[in-house]
């Protein structure tokens, strides 16, 4: 019981950060506004859940139990997967608030080499829907329909009887332009990721068993990406740290919950703040460089770029806190066929201000799980009075093909 109580305290330490405030002597030395400092990357819907059992539960998944969902969470808990072979189909329409035809679709494969080592692959594909492109007499060019899309290889294996590692191998493809301009290009990226999942029996209470899990991973280590010729300027893409416990109470035969906590951090450098002229409000160049009045150059290397994300912030510590999200989550599970699930999911104002509630459901039956999710936000935009998350849903469909192996 005294390590349960030590990890609860350290959590609810790191929960309690994410009240503190940017500090206010910077925000006068600038004369700037250091209430919104929000980190942008490419593809940001590298960083959509694609699962409705994950997603159910706050956007939890590192140490939740592995299923062939894993690629984006952790997939280290490949190692673990109970399923021989599975195969996996989820899909979601996004943004409906904003409009009706952006949705993404996600399939997954995992198939246990050994005893110790399972290989998997994931698609997972992006679309905007159709937009209408302009040029610059507000002259219609045409209807196109951008979308993105990344392909994943993981190997994941056991380390010890209890711990696993795996490493993963991604390219990421985007076309938003669709060529509409002759400078105007698809941009790539190849990244990888490193991750390590640790689950055991513990013995920490006296009228039910227990598992304690914990994962770390790092996704999308990779290279920037440039969609513009005449233009070496590139982004990052949404390099991410994730970790967290799982802990897992078996009630008796038929009943268990699960509790999970998620903690995610972009490793991504922050927007500096750019000294300005006091009178005119216009940003200090010298020998052609913009002048950093608080924070670091962004203009760095994707591996600088991940260490720098640790100490560059202009608001100091207490805005590198901020730039944690906390994903809490719940699953029950009865006799192994039906489950129910919620969670919450927090980030701060000056990031984003993504804060929601999120609830669903599973059903396995006999080689194939059934799972869906809904998500309600709990704060609105400014502007519209509505968030354009509200409504959210997401499907999955889950296929265990043992007896093709034989299994």
């Amino acid at each position: 019981m005294k390590k349960v109580r030590i990890f609860t305290l350290l959590f609810l330490m790191l929960f309690a950060a994410f009240g503190l405030k940017a500090q206010n002597g910077v925000d006068k030395v600038l004369g700037q506004n250091l209430e919104y400092n929000v980190i942008s990357t490419a593809v940001p819907f590298m960083m959509i859940a694609p699962d409705a059992r994950s997603s159910a539960m706050g956007d939890v998944g590192v140490s939740t139990s592995p299923d062939v969902y894993s690629m984006h969470w952790n997939p280290a808990k490949y190692a673990f997967i109970q399923d021989d072979f599975s195969v996996g189909l989820a899909y979601s329409p996004w943004l409906r608030e904003l409009v009706n035809d952006m949705n993404i679709a996600y399939v997954g494969m995992s198939k246990r080499l050994s005893s110790k080592s399972t290989l998997a692959a994931t698609l997972r594909y992006f679309s905007l829907g159709e937009l209408m492109f302009t040029d610059e007499d507000n002259n219609t060019i045409g209807a196109y329909s951008p979308n993105e899309w990344a392909i994943d290889v993981a190997y994941s294996r056991k380390l010890g009887k209890y711990i696993s590692g795996a490493v993963a191998g991604r390219m990421i493809y985007s076309n938003l332009t669709q060529g509409v301009k002759d400078y105007s290009k698809p941009a790539v990226s190849v990244a990888a990721d490193i991750a390590v999942y640790y689950t055991r029996p513990v013995y920490w209470f006296s009228t039910m068993n227990a598992n304690f899990s914990w994962g770390v991973s790092i996704n999308n280590i990779g290279s920037k990406m440039n969609y513009n010729e005449a233009n070496m300027e590139k982004d990052f893409i949404p390099t991410n740290l994730r970790l967290g416990p799982t802990l897992k109470l078996d009630i008796d035969d038929y009943n268990s919950l699960a509790f999970s906590i998620d903690l995610n951090k972009l490793l991504v450098p922050t927007p500096p703040i750019y000294a300005t002229d006091p009178e005119t409000g216009a940003v200090i160049y010298e020998n052609g460089e913009p002048v950093i009045a608080a924070g670091k150059n962004d203009n760095v290397g994707p591996i600088q770029g991940m260490f720098q994300s640790f100490l560059d912030a202009p608001g100091g510590f207490s805005e590198e806190l901020k730039e944690i999200t906390l994903g809490l989550g719940a699953e029950y599970l009865y006799n192994q066929t039906f489950s129910v699930r919620t969670g919450f999911f927090h980030e701060s104002k000056m990031k984003g201000n993504r804060r929601y509630m999120t609830f669903g459901a599973g059903l396995r039956y006999n080689v194939f799980n059934i799972d869906v999710s809904y998500l309600v936000p709990v704060n609105n935009t400014a502007t519209s009075g509505t968030n354009p998350l509200e409504g959210t849903l997401r499907f999955s469909l889950t296929f265990n093909l043992d007896q093709w192996t034989g299994k």
